[in-house]
This record gives structure tokens, sequence and C-alpha cells, in this order.
């Protein structure tokens, strides 16, 4: 397979690579069909990415969906694409412990990708091609094909930092973007806000296409994607032909409720799986006929009031658990099954109440990273001891009530090593982890037969 395409990274997070990555997009989706990528397990980038080019953005990682996992979404993605971006994850070499394992390297590798290195070279001159140097040098099998130079004070400034960085590197610096707050996307303690919510976004992407358009070589971009070698095509593993179900699935679906990897929902998909979206915050009930009702992750806490101001919808789903239809939660999901949550200020406020126990806001976070889950009894993705990988964010922490527990995982690896995780009951499965399938599509066939079989 031949396709053009880019990686676009950062020396650091922080150092604008969505913000390029999605003025990017919205420039390059105007001309071409434009596919983006996240890598890692993100879901705010890739809402961005969407918004700009009208396409679900797919996450490639590493850990959770391994080397022909990665390269099967990415290539399913790109079939009808004529350029493919994918935005990096940290800094370039940033990843899972030590060897970095599961980084935007390693993916640029892996895809025969070629990179384009931003670099916030505000307070910074000539230092910045010791930085890119830096960078050249880590890892020769990165092609480092240019540099994107981001906060730049002036057109002196930019002759300088330019000049000493192709001078001494000899990777050509493709454009740069001015040092200006109007270009920042903006952010809160899980990250960037997402799309749903940035006030004035539409203002703020409109400028930053602009200065991408006046200030970036885009046509020099698209000749550096042009380059870059033929792939392999993937043997179909994640996406083969699989048993088919008939199930129609509630997915909450709406600013409180949007953390969802679109390649899970599309294996569902494949499966038979038919996603009804409906919103906790504003709808009154349930859609009719589901089998089974799916709860992904996002800011429950943030919007907690006006959940639960909704007591029809907290009724509904509790008498939905009740009536035995299969209920996944991830992490938001999770928080909004327990009995009450707390807001950003420690206030509570009562939420399904199918999971015993709250949920309390802390300010620090409590879980983060990379794990593996582990059964710890038969449950709705399978028997005890199946294991599936992914990854933890929140601020949350569950307070269960004593005597009460009914865990579902134990966590291997990770900061949370061992510990116990979430509640797994009859036709109820909730944790903090977000699961990627792609780590144990059977664990996925498990899940979606038993959203068929609906409330038995």
């Amino acid at each position: 397979m031949r396709i053009p395409r880019l990686m676009i990274a950062a020396t650091r997070s922080g150092d604008g690579k969505t913000t390029v990555t999605t003025g990017l997009l919205a420039c390059l989706a105007r001309r071409l069909r434009v596919q983006p990528y996240k890598v890692g397990p993100d879901y705010i980038d890739p809402g961005f990415h969407r918004a700009v080019t009208g396409r679900d953005s797919r996450n490639l990682d590493l850990w959770m969906c391994g080397q022909e996992g990665v390269r099967e979404i990415f290539c399913r993605a790109a079939a009808d694409a004529d350029l493919c971006l994918v935005e990096g994850v940290m800094g370039l070499f940033d990843g899972h412990g030590m060897a970095g394992s599961a980084s935007s390297a390693e993916v640029a590798v892996l895809l025969d990708l070629p990179v384009i290195l931003v670099v916030d070279v505000h307070s910074m001159a000539r230092s910045a091609a010791a930085v890119v140097l830096g960078f050249r040098e880590m890892e020769p099998r990165v092609n480092l094909a240019g540099v994107i130079l981001n906060r730049v004070g002036s057109d002196r400034h930019l002759e300088l930092v330019k000049g000493a960085v192709e001078e001494v590197t000899g990777v050509p610096v493709v454009g740069w973007l001015p040092a200006d707050a109007n270009l920042t996307l903006p952010e809160r303690h899980l990250g960037l806000v997402p799309v749903g919510e940035g006030d004035h976004l539409e203002r703020r992407i409109n400028l930053l296409v602009e200065k991408v358009a006046k200030h970036i070589d885009l046509d020099l971009l698209l000749e550096l994607a042009g380059k870059a070698g033929e792939l392999p095509k993937p043997v179909p593993s994640l996406f083969r032909r699989r048993k088919k179900v008939r199930a129609r699935v509630g997915l909450a679906l709406d600013k409180a409720f949007s953390f969802y990897y679109a390649d899970n929902l599309d294996l569902f998909r494949q499966m038979g799986v038919e996603f009804v979206p409906f919103s906790p915050l504003s709808d009154r009930e349930l859609p009719p006929g589901i089998t089974g009702l799916y709860l992904g992750g996002g800011f429950p806490e943030v919007y907690i009031r006006e959940l639960a101001a909704n007591r029809e919808m907290l009724a509904a789903v509790r008498r939905a658990v009740e009536e035995g239809i299969p209920v996944y939660a991830e992490c938001g999901g999770y928080m909004f099954l327990m009995e009450a949550v707390s807001d950003l200020e420690g206030h509570l406020f009562p939420a399904a109440g199918v999971v015993p126990g709250t949920c309390r806001m802390e300010k620090r976070l409590v879980g983060m990273g990379y794990a593996e889950g582990e059964l710890v009894r038969d449950s709705l993705l399978g028997p005890a001891g199946t294991r599936v990988r992914g990854h933890e964010f929140h601020y949350s922490r569950y307070l269960p009530v004593a005597g009460k527990e009914s865990w579902a995982l134990r966590l291997r690896g990770g900061r949370r090593e061992g510990q116990l995780e979430g509640y797994a009951r009859d036709n109820v499965f909730a944790s903090y982890l977000h699961i990627h399938f792609a780590s144990n599509p059977e664990a996925a066939e498990f899940l979606a037969e038993r959203w068929a079989r609906g409330g038995e």
C-alpha cells in the first residue's frame, strides 16, 4: 500500500503539537480527504481532529493494540484517504516505562512515517538547533523530515532560529506559528477542553487556519508525505470475520460522556451491534427496545448538577439494570452508576445508585497510566482470569460500601499494581479502566453476545 503520510510530533508535551495538527488538518481537509490519527490512549485530541476533518480519528497504541493491531487500524482507516496525518503523544521518544515503549518514535518506525517535529522556540535562538540535532541523532531509524517552529516572537527571531536549525542539522524548517495566546486551545484538569465545550472554539480554529495557511508550506508537507515508502498490506486479525449477533445498545453520548475509541465501536458494529446514542444530560428516558447499555468516559463531575437533576434518566438506568439489561461502563460511566458523585468543589450529588458506594474528587491524580486488568470473577467480559489492556486517567476515587464490594478486576502493571478495581455483578461491569478491545477481541465478542441476549 502506498499511502502519503506524516507524523506531527514534538519535543515534549505542551509544545503545541495538537494546535499545529488541528490547524494542518483543517487546512488540508479543504483540499484532500485527510485521515487523522492519534498516538496513545487519548480521547480529546481526536475530537478536535474529527471536528475539522469530519472523519473519526483512530488511536494508534502499541501497548494496547500491538504491532499488528496498529498496522491494521492504520491501513483500514487509510483505505479511502488521500493523506494520513498522525499526531504524536507527549515528546517524540516518551512512552511506557524507562525504555519509552509505545512512543511516537516507535509508531513512526513501524509505519515508516516521515516526522515533522514541533519545537517551542520561546526564549530560544541558536539553541533550537541543538534540540533538533539531538532528536535527529537519538534514533537513526526515525525519519526526521522537517521542523515547525512554534511561538516565534518576531521576524528576526524566526531568521535566527530557522537559520541555525537548517545550518546545523540539515533538517528543513517547513513553517512556523507566532507567539499568540489566541491560538492556544483551552485546557482543564484532564487536558484540553473537548470540542463540544470550548468557548469561541470556531473563532480560534479559524484564526489557526489563517496562520497555518500563511506561515506553513503545505505543498512541501505534501511532498514529504508523498515520499513515504510502501507499507505491506496487513492480514485482517482484529477486523476479521466474526460471529454475528443482533443487539441494540444505548450509547451515552453528550458533553458529559464522549470518550470512546472509534475502533472499539467499529469492532462491535462489525459483530452486529447497533448503537443508539442518547444523552444522560437531556433525555428523560433510554432509547426504546435496547438490549444493552454502553456508558463511556467523560466529565460527569463537571455536569453532575444537571445529571443529578435528571431524575427520570437516573431512574431509567436503575430500572434497566433491575430488568437485567447488560450494562458496560468505563470511568465516567462507572462514576455515573455510583450512589453519589462529588463535583470539583466537593459537594455530593445523587447518581444512578447501581454501584454501592460514592465517588469523591481528589486534587491529585488517583489513577494514571497503562494497566492490564485480570477479571477476578465471571462477568460480561468473560470468565475469571480473562485479561484486557487499557489506560487510566482520573482524579476521582471510588469509596465502596463496606461489605458490598464486588470487584471486577485486579490490575497488573502500572502505578496500582495488584489493586482490586471496579464493580462486576450479574449484568453490570464497570471500572476506571478504559479498555481497548484490540487487546482482547474475544472479550468484545463475549460482551456483544451478552448484549444480544438482553435482559434474559
